[in-house]
């Protein structure tokens, strides 16, 4: 009897200064009382004894010299040096003149005699037993004559030993006019001391720096912020999202490339509004990157692909705002709700980005979060920007419309001009596939100018990115997306190897109906955007040393070892609510209602359970089985079975399937949700490319043949 005999039903489920005119006391250069100089310089200093006992006066109410508050040098010195910051109270001394200097002073080594350097600048005058040291501070030239100065030369002076501080309290005063005594004490720990300030000014200048960067990074996101164009174009609840939970993490961004006869780019050579007005969708693309960030996946789709009309809102492009259109020579005039024809690029044209993304979200079942729409002004500044772009042509290129386009064949660097021309034409005399060869050449283009922008690392380079983005940021339209998203878009392609970035193209019919529409080949088309939502291995995708991804048709050339290990990642994340994960519980043992006994135990546990069925063939080990984006889940039940794999897989939507194991014991309590664990994913033996048309238009970024 198996496990699907024996099922069990589940359920689903952040110093005051004093004042200029104070003249109530006079004092005196060599006999005013001691004042707590917070700034005073060694040279203002009064010559004292050595004696640390030798008595001292108190402090008086006014601050004396330049600084009247706040940190001194010293005390920024001593912080430097380690120790404690110098005392407030520092005093200065006055010397006793009544008492003659010593006839025969000690011998002492020999001293270098400096000029006395004056305590004053030019507009200031010393002060003299006559003169009120407020008197002279209420001297202080205007502002402007700050500018008139002279230039003291430099006078080589050494910083006192501050590790005095630390052992008296106090910085003994230098020796200014007679020349500098130096003490016979020998100090080995200065040069340490020494090496310290130089290693903390180094340090205290790299915070700075960091601190002026980040600042100076900040208002650049912030002034670029404020000139990006918005518009309105997501549509997140959208019912033609497929597997939400599988795309979780991913980004999803359109782009497109704008045909607008307005303001610039009839210099470009789009034509003028009397030929057609409005804007209409001339490129589109849809950019996938996985929310493992290992590989970018590109689609592009033609310009004419046949679509089912849809209703939307009208869209004005001169206003960029939605609703009724007050032109009355417009088509659309004063219409609530219009549809778009059955050509995709009408889908623009009427009802403008929004009805865009719904058209694109319908075909490809992707969540598009970011839009951003660049108009033949903006792509052309852009390529400037960049110091142009390497494209590579085996002929010369002529067009029926555009004329000359590549003057020769071979490598060559375009400028913007030229470089519009080369992705917009679509009659090149030497091609017969119309708007595919021209999609082909967009998907080369773009591939060179990505590895020209990881080379350069301009998204690493706060100047290169400026450059890039004041060019086209006038001309273009974003949702949900700022410079800080456009930095870390470039900052994930900067990290991937030119081998996994991969362009595709929609596959069609190959041929044009009456009205000249191309025809979507349903099937081949899902199974592209199956393959983008499970993170499958796609044609040509690289590692970064040239070698086929597993999974895909070239990696399978080659017999696969029996011994080589499945290829595994390290993924970090977070339980959380059994009540929220739904389980499918597999019997590969072959034991009678081991699954419905698991199934039981998930039950009591909180887990959602479908009804248990039975494995195909036997596993040694337990292993949990997920779609992308369902990591969360998975780790929570691999909590569950200790010692269990855990192995990405496809098509499981929001399900999580265990197949039971040869070494299943219990089922044990998982922890509680929001607990952090690490765990390593299996990217699943039996991964393999999804069948994809052999028709199918691939482009690898690392592919830089000339052919």
């Amino acid at each position: 009897m198996s496990d699907g005999d024996n099922a069990t039903p589940g359920r689903h489920g952040r110093g005051a200064s004093s004042s200029p005119d104070d003249r109530s006391e006079t004092y005196q250069w060599h006999t005013r009382r001691s004042q707590p100089s917070p700034g005073a310089a060694p040279w203002e200093r009064a010559h004292v004894s050595d004696d640390d006992d030798a008595p001292t006066e108190e402090p008086s109410a006014s601050p004396a010299g330049n600084h009247t508050d706040g940190v001194t040098v010293a005390d920024l010195i001593a912080k430097l040096n380690g120790d404690e910051a110098v005392p407030a109270e520092l005093k200065r001394h006055r010397p006793d003149h009544s008492t003659p200097p010593p006839a025969d002073p000690p011998p002492s080594p020999p001293t270098e005699v400096i000029d006395a350097v004056p305590a004053y600048g030019r507009h200031e005058r010393p002060l003299g037993p006559d003169i009120d040291p407020h008197e002279a501070a209420a001297e202080v030239p205007e502002a402007e004559d700050y500018y008139d100065t002279e230039v003291i030369p430099a006078v080589a002076m050494d910083l006192p030993d501050l590790t005095s501080t630390h052992r008296h309290g106090r910085v003994p005063p230098s020796h200014v006019g007679a020349g500098r005594r130096r003490t016979d004490e020998h100090h080995p720990s200065r040069g340490r001391h020494r090496s310290m300030v130089v290693g903390r000014v180094v340090t205290a200048l790299i915070a700075v720096l960091a601190l002026a960067l980040t600042g100076g990074a900040w208002q650049w996101q912030s002034a670029k912020n404020n000139m990006l164009n918005r518009i309105s174009a997501l549509d997140p609840d959208s019912r033609d999202i497929l597997d939400p939970n599988a795309q979780f993490g991913d980004e999803n961004f359109l782009i497109v490339g704008v045909d607008s006869r307005m303001g610039e780019n009839v210099d470009m050579g789009a034509g003028t509004t009397d030929e057609a007005a409005g804007a209409r969708s001339d490129t589109v693309m849809l950019v996938n990157i996985p929310a493992n960030r290992e590989r970018v996946v590109a689609v592009s789709f033609p310009r004419d692909l046949a679509i089912e009309p849809m209703q939307c809102e009208p869209w004005d492009p001169k206003t960029g705002e939605y609703g009724p259109i007050t032109d009355p020579e417009s088509p659309m005039y004063g219409a609530d709700r219009v549809y778009t024809e059955y050509k995709l690029n009408s889908a623009y044209a009427v009802g403008g980005p929004k009805c865009l993304v719904k058209v694109i979200q319908k075909l490809s079942g992707l969540y598009v979060n970011r839009f951003m729409a660049v108009d033949f002004a903006g792509f052309s500044k852009m390529v400037d920007a960049l110091g142009g772009v390497e494209v590579c042509s085996t002929t010369p290129l002529e067009d029926y419309e555009l004329g000359t386009v590549l003057a020769n064949a071979g490598r060559q660097t375009v400028d913007g001009h030229t470089a519009l021309q080369y992705v917009r034409a679509r009659q090149i005399t030497t091609e017969t596939n119309g708007d595919y060869g021209r999609i082909k050449r967009q998907q080369l283009f773009l591939s060179s100018l990505l590895r020209s922008m990881i080379s350069k690392e301009v998204f690493f380079s706060l100047n290169k990115l400026n450059n890039v983005v004041n060019m086209f940021i006038n001309d273009s339209y974003v949702d949900n997306m700022d410079t800080k998203d456009l930095v870390t878009l470039g900052q994930s392609v900067q990290g991937i190897a030119a081998g996994r970035i991969t362009f595709l193209t929609v596959p069609t019919t190959g041929y044009m109906d009456e009205y000249g529409n191309e025809h979507l080949r349903e099937e081949d088309n899902r199974a592209i955007f199956d393959a983008i939502i499970n993170d499958d291995p796609l044609p040509e995708e690289k590692n970064a040393d040239n070698t086929p991804v597993p999974g895909t048709p070239e990696s399978q050339t080659e017999a696969p070892s029996q011994d080589a290990a499945a290829p595994t990642e390290l993924v970090d994340t977070i339980t959380t609510d059994p009540n929220d994960i739904t389980v499918q519980v597999s019997n590969s043992t072959g034991e009678d209602g081991l699954g419905a006994t698991a199934a039981g135990e998930l039950q009591t546990h909180g887990f959602n359970v479908i009804t248990p069925d039975d494995y195909p063939g036997p596993l040694d080990t337990t292993t949990v089985f997920f779609s992308p984006g369902n990591e969360q889940a998975a780790a929570t039940v691999a909590a569950s079975f200790p010692n269990s794999t855990i192995e990405r897989a496809t098509n499981l939507g929001d399900v999580v399937q265990v197949v039971l194991g040869n070494d299943f014991y219990s089922v044990t309590s998982p922890p509680s949700s929001g607990s952090p664990v690490q765990v390593q994913v299996v990217r699943g033996t039996g991964s393999t490319a999804t069948d994809l048309p052999e028709d199918l238009t691939v482009t690898n970024a690392a592919d830089t043949t000339c052919e």
